[in-house]
C-alpha cells in the first residue's frame, strides 16, 4: 500500500509499505478520507517536540471496515463506515478512571507518538471507532476530528446560550469554535491580525470579528459586551502574547480555556486571577465528542465544508504539505481523497 511518511524533519514522500495485519482488537480499515492538520505541519517542520521519526501521519481519518472481531464492543461489522479516535490511552490511570481520557498519562496520538493512517489501510482498536451515517459525505467525515477539538475547548470552558465567546485565532480550530459557539445560541468574537481570515469568518456567520492588528481587543470586546467583558475566552493560537491578552478579555468570574499549544513559557499576572475570580483550564485534544461532531455537521447547524480548502490525492500529499509550510494563509483545510 503508499503512505505518506515523514522520514524525518523536511523529508516527506508517498512510500510503499506492507499492508499492516491487524492485532488483537484491531479493526483494519480501508481509509478513504485524511484531513491535513496544521500539527501535521508542525512535525514536517520539525517543531511539533512531540513528534518522533520516522512517523507516518494522519490522525483525521475515516474508512471503511474491512475486518473486526465478531465480538468488539460496538458491535461493528464489515463494510460499515467509520471516524477514527485518534487518541490512544491506556484506560487505567487516574484521568482515565475519570472519563477524561485526553489526559491519560501515557496517551498516545496517531501520527505523532505512533503511525497514523494517511495511508491506503489502517489498523486501529475497534473499540476507537466511531460508526459513521452510511449517507455521510467522506470528505466531511474526516473533517470530524478538528471539530472535536474546538467543541472540547467549548464544553471545558462551560459555554451557555446568551453568553459572549471571545476567541482568539482564526485558523480551522478557531473558526470551528466560533460556528460552534453560535450553533448553541451563544455571541462569538472572533480576533485575528489576518484580515482576509476574519473577513471570511463573517461570511461564515461569525458575529463579530477583531482585528488585534488595527483595533484594541479590549476596548472592542468591551462595547460589544456593554463593559462586561466575554464569560469565556478561547485561546486557538499558542501565542503568547494572546494568552495574556486573554487575561484582559476575560469577564470578572469568566472562564478562560488554553487551546492553543506555545512553544515558551507565558508570564502572567495572577494577581488578575484572584481580582476576577477567573476560572483558566486547559483543552488538549477531545474525549467523548465524536458523536456530538457527527450530529452538528450531519444536521448542518455546523457547516464544515466552508473551511475546505480543496482535496487532493495521496500522491499529491506530499507537495501539498510543503505548500502549506510555504503558503500557509492560502490554506484552511485540505483532505485527502482514496478510491
Amino acid at each position: 500500500m503508499k503512505a505518506i511518511k515523514f522520514e524525518k524533519p523536511w523529508d516527506v514522500a508517498c512510500v510503499g509499505m506492507e499492508k499492516p495485519v491487524p492485532g488483537p482488537g484491531q479493526a483494519l480499515i480501508k481509509v478513504k478520507t485524511a484531513g491535513i492538520c496544521g500539527s501535521d505541519i508542525g512535525a514536517f517542520r520539525g517543531t511539533n517536540g512531540l513528534v518522533s521519526y520516522p512517523r507516518v501521519i494522519g490522525h483525521e481519518l475515516a474508512g471503511v471496515i474491512e475486518s473486526v472481531p465478531e465480538d468488539n464492543p460496538k458491535g461493528l461489522k464489515v463494510g460499515d463506515h467509520v471516524i477514527v479516535d485518534p487518541y490512544l490511552y491506556c484506560g487505567h490511570c487516574y484521568p482515565c478512571s475519570i472519563g477524561r481520557t485526553n489526559c491519560c498519562t501515557d496517551l498516545h496520538v496517531l501520527g505523532v507518538h505512533v503511525d497514523g493512517g494517511m495511508a491506503e489501510y489502517f489498523c486501529h482498536p475497534a473499540d476507537m471507532l466511531v460508526k459513521m451515517p452510511e449517507n455521510m459525505d467522506w470528505i466531511l467525515a474526516a473533517m470530524a476530528e478538528p471539530l472535536t477539538i474546538s467543541l472540547h475547548g467549548v464544553h471545558r470552558g462551560g459555554l451557555k446560550a446568551g453568553e459572549y465567546c471571545a476567541i482568539y485565532g482564526a485558523g480551522p480550530i478557531g473558526l470551528l469554535a466560533g460556528l460552534v459557539a453560535e450553533a448553541y445560541g451563544a455571541h462569538a468574537i472572533l480576533i485575528d491580525i489576518v484580515q482576509e481570515r476574519l473577513d471570511f469568518a463573517k461570511e461564515l456567520g461569525i458575529e463579530y470579528i477583531v482585528n488585534s492588528g488595527r483595533e484594541d481587543p479590549v476596548s472592542v470586546v468591551s462595547e460589544i459586551t456593554g463593559g462586561n467583558m466575554a464569560q469565556l475566552v478561547m485561546e486557538c493560537t499558542g501565542a503568547n502574547a494572546c494568552i495574556r491578552g486573554s487575561l484582559d478579555l476575560v469577564s470578572n468570574a469568566g472562564r478562560i480555556t488554553f487551546t492553543g499549544w506555545p512553544k515558551k513559557e507565558t508570564s502572567l499576572p495572577t494577581d488578575v486571577f484572584t481580582r476576577k475570580e477567573i476560572d483558566i483550564r486547559g483543552a488538549r485534544t477531545s474525549a467523548g465528542e465524536f458523536e456530538e461532531a457527527i450530529e452538528l455537521i450531519t444536521s448542518g447547524r455546523v457547516d464544515v465544508r466552508k473551511i475546505l480548502t480543496k482535496t487532493i490525492s495521496l500522491e499529491e500529499a506530499p507537495e501539498t504539505i510543503i505548500d502549506i509550510e510555504k503558503n500557509p494563509g492560502s490554506y484552511m483545510k485540505v483532505v485527502v481523497e482514496m478510491p
